[in-house]
């Protein structure tokens, strides 16, 4: 079934399943079809920075002046906080001499401010702590591999929640008369990187035919991962027949999205490896076959053998799995309104608009017109907004699918 493009419309809380799906797509900003209410502008706080290292031997003063450096850097993550909570990018373009970064930066932030013009929603606080996760020095250049965890305090219709995300930028600096200056940035958009790449679509032939008339009981009774039974006491071993655990697959999605579940392998392009964790965590049963190209189960790494299916870890090979019809299991109806969506189902994301889907994420929240909040991993997201606009991954040509897991496996 095709993906569909869809945008945001205003209006009530989420619509009630069973009626008929409404298609829209976003107002331009200045229709006439939503009045934003009026609104004063944000107040913007002294930025909470937290500026830290994970590779401390390269951090200490020495000749390449490393303390100057690091003022640099620290002013940098002022005015990137500064630019998240007004969602302009004035103060960064003024300070840093990538024209194409700053480019870039601009048009994130003005989907960002026409989106939430659009909800209702207000930037109350934004918060800005940043690690230096990798550092390579020299007398005249730096390079910075920066960790960015941003935390945003929304208020919408007199109602508040707190978005967070973490991501990474690489920085470039050199010295000129003996003055420090960032000269390049690049984000690194995890979102973007399929793990597998093409090597993963050759399994959907194969699973088409396995699924076809699909009319089995979930396969994988004793091939279950292992889970940290301390942390989670209400998890059991799987059954057939049993309702999805939303409250449990939510509660696993908060536990965990920014932080590696140590039971599981952890993946560069983590993304999807979360979400299945997630499900399973609700009590999805696993489909153990035995073939990568097949079913949705994980064993873990035996003999420095991968022993997981690619939908387990793979976006569009679990969107394609997700989209099979089956009569047991692991399952989902395709619905074409976010409002549709339900706490644990979950969404799919193809960037660029040629039905391969480079990332996932679960539903964990709602905003207060009843518009789903995400979950993700890979670049960790807790209660984002869904559309992901916000993102340098998005473009013009981004479709979604949009997955209502069902309440009975």
């Amino acid at each position: 079934m095709p993906s569909r493009t869809v945008g945001q419309k205003s209006g009530k809380n989420a619509s009630k399943r069973g009626k008929k799906p409404v298609m829209y797509r976003l107002a331009p900003v200045g229709s006439q079809q939503r009045k934003p209410k009026p609104r004063q502008a944000p107040r913007v706080p002294a930025p909470a920075i937290s500026l830290t290292s994970t590779d401390s031997p390269a951090l200490g003063p020495d000749k390449a002046g490393s303390s100057g450096w690091k003022e640099v850097v620290q002013r940098y993550i002022s005015l990137y906080n500064q630019a998240e909570t007004e969602q302009h990018a004035e103060g960064v373009r003024s300070f840093v001499k990538d024209s194409d970064h700053c480019a870039r930066l601009g048009s994130r932030l003005q989907r960002l401010r026409d989106r939430d013009l659009y909800r209702g929603a207000v930037s109350l606080y934004s918060e800005t702590k940043a690690e230096l996760a990798r550092v390579n020095e020299s007398p005249s250049e730096v390079a910075v591999l920066l960790k960015l965890h941003i935390r945003r305090k929304m208020e919408q219709n007199g109602t508040g929640y707190t978005e967070e995300r973490a991501e990474y930028e690489r920085l470039w600096l050199d010295r000129k008369d003996g003055e420090w200056a960032i000269n390049r940035i690049e984000p690194v958009i995890g979102e973007r990187r399929p793990r597998y790449g093409s090597m993963a679509d050759a399994w959907i032939a194969d699973i088409e035919a396995d699924q076809r008339g699909y009319n089995r009981p979930g396969r994988g009774g004793g091939t279950t991962p292992y889970l940290n039974y301390d942390l989670f006491p209400q998890f059991k071993i799987r059954t057939a027949a049993i309702p999805y655990r939303r409250d449990l697959a939510v509660a696993y999605a908060d536990r965990w999205w920014n932080a590696a579940n140590p039971n599981f392998e952890l993946f560069e392009v983590n993304c999807t490896n979360y979400i299945s964790q997630c499900l399973y965590a609700g009590n999805a049963p696993l489909d153990y076959t035995g073939r990568r190209e097949s079913g949705w189960w994980y064993k873990g790494r035996t003999g420095g053998r991968e022993w997981w299916s690619y939908s387990w870890a793979v976006s569009n090979a679990l969107t394609q799995y997700l989209s099979l019809p089956r009569k047991s299991g692991l399952r989902a109806e395709i619905v074409y309104d976010p409002e549709l969506l339900e706490l644990g189902d979950v969404i799919t994301y193809d960037w660029n608009g040629d039905n391969r889907f480079q990332h996932s994420a679960i539903v964990t929240a709602f905003d207060a017109n009843g518009m789903p909040l995400v979950n993700a991993n890979t670049v960790p997201s807790r209660h984002r907004y869904w559309d992901y606009r916000d993102s340098y991954a998005w473009t013009e040509q981004t479709k979604y699918r949009f997955f209502h897991i069902a309440d009975y496996m």
